[in-house]
């Protein structure tokens, strides 16, 4: 085949496309021209009138924001945008209610449907104001959070977004009932408590008043009930023929080691007082035994303390006829603070 036909029909194929290809260039020029002139340089200039910066680059505030526009009706769509601008540059997103970025940006688009700079702004500053709300429902200040939710459901309803925050929202709420209901319920359950317990030493002390007369201490109330228990034990006793010439002598145990009971915590803690009325068997060792509670005040709570510590009671045993005998005693022990 000759070259030189295979190179002209190759110039002829490049003669062909290169008008479409710089038909392309220029429609590509001409709408970036276009989006230069309609779009970016008035977003531009008005960026630049109020201090620079894109809408929605928050910048640090060098005085104190100016009060509500007096009436944001009579404002036109420019004034609403440079207003929106300093909101944006104080980082007022939504707060406070009607002197903030949000609502001065969504009357401009009322005025101005469509328009482009708040649009953007609205898009870009969403997550910025969202981050609001979400201090807001931390801080617990839910009125307050509500309407800022409902603030940017207006600017973009669809947003998943807004999801996380009315869940957050809700959750908050319900936390905050629950921990009222627990606080209230905590100090209900303190009161009954403080009753119950100040009846319950009313009761002890009524107590404590009734015997005072014949139960002093451990020692003396021991003596005393070995007494007593000797004179029921008569009838365990041989009785000696009216002919004998004496009868059988008898001595009562004597306590020689006494351990104070320890007074429970739980009952300290409440200021709970009391006492214990033990049974007791005495043995021929002077040891103690078959330790049983015959009554007490309150009911179970000083019972273990007290026959923990009649347990490690020693008495010289009570004797018949110089003999070591078994002996059944009782005893009072008193759980008085202080004492």
């Amino acid at each position: 085949m000759d070259t030189r036909i295979t190179l002209e029909a190759r110039a002829r194929a490049g003669g062909a496309v290169r008008p479409v290809t710089l038909v392309a260039v220029a429609v590509i020029v001409v709408l970036a021209i276009a989006s230069w002139f309609l779009i970016i340089r008035p977003h531009e200039e008005l960026v630049l009138s109020d201090a620079g910066g894109h809408p929605s680059t928050p910048v640090t505030p060098g005085t104190v924001a100016a009060p509500p526009p007096a009436n944001v009706e009579a404002m036109g769509t420019d004034q609403l945008l440079s207003e929106a601008r300093k909101a944006m540059n104080e980082q007022r997103y939504l707060a406070p209610a009607g002197n903030n970025a949000f609502e001065f940006y969504l009357k401009a688009l009322e005025r101005q449907p469509g328009n482009a700079v708040a649009t953007d702004a609205l898009r870009e500053t969403f997550p910025f104001a969202a981050d609001a709300a979400e201090q807001a429902i931390n801080a617990r200040n839910f009125n307050e959070a509500q309407r800022e939710i409902d603030l940017l459901a207006k600017a973009d309803p669809t947003n998943f977004t807004l999801t996380i925050l009315r869940s957050k929202l809700d959750a908050q709420r319900k936390l905050q009932d629950k921990e009222q209901q627990q606080a209230t319920e905590q100090e209900r359950q303190q009161q009954l408590a403080a009753q119950k317990a100040a009846e319950e030493k009313a009761a002890a002390e009524k107590a404590a008043e009734a015997q005072q007369a014949s139960t002093t201490t451990p020692r003396s109330s021991a003596a005393g009930s070995t007494r007593n228990t000797a004179s029921s034990q008569g009838a365990e006793t041989p009785v000696a023929p009216a002919a004998a010439p004496a009868a059988p002598v008898l001595t009562p145990a004597v306590l020689i080691r006494s351990v104070n009971p320890r007074y429970p915590t739980q009952a300290q803690r409440s200021r709970t007082e009391g006492y214990v009325v033990l049974s007791f068997t005495v043995t021929a060792e002077g040891r103690t035994s078959n330790i049983k509670v015959t009554n007490s005040q309150p009911r179970h709570v000083f019972d273990r303390a007290a026959i923990d510590a009649v347990q490690r009671w020693e008495f010289k045993p009570a004797t018949r006829n110089g003999e070591p005998v078994e002996v059944t005693l009782t005893n009072r022990i008193n759980f008085i603070l202080g004492q």
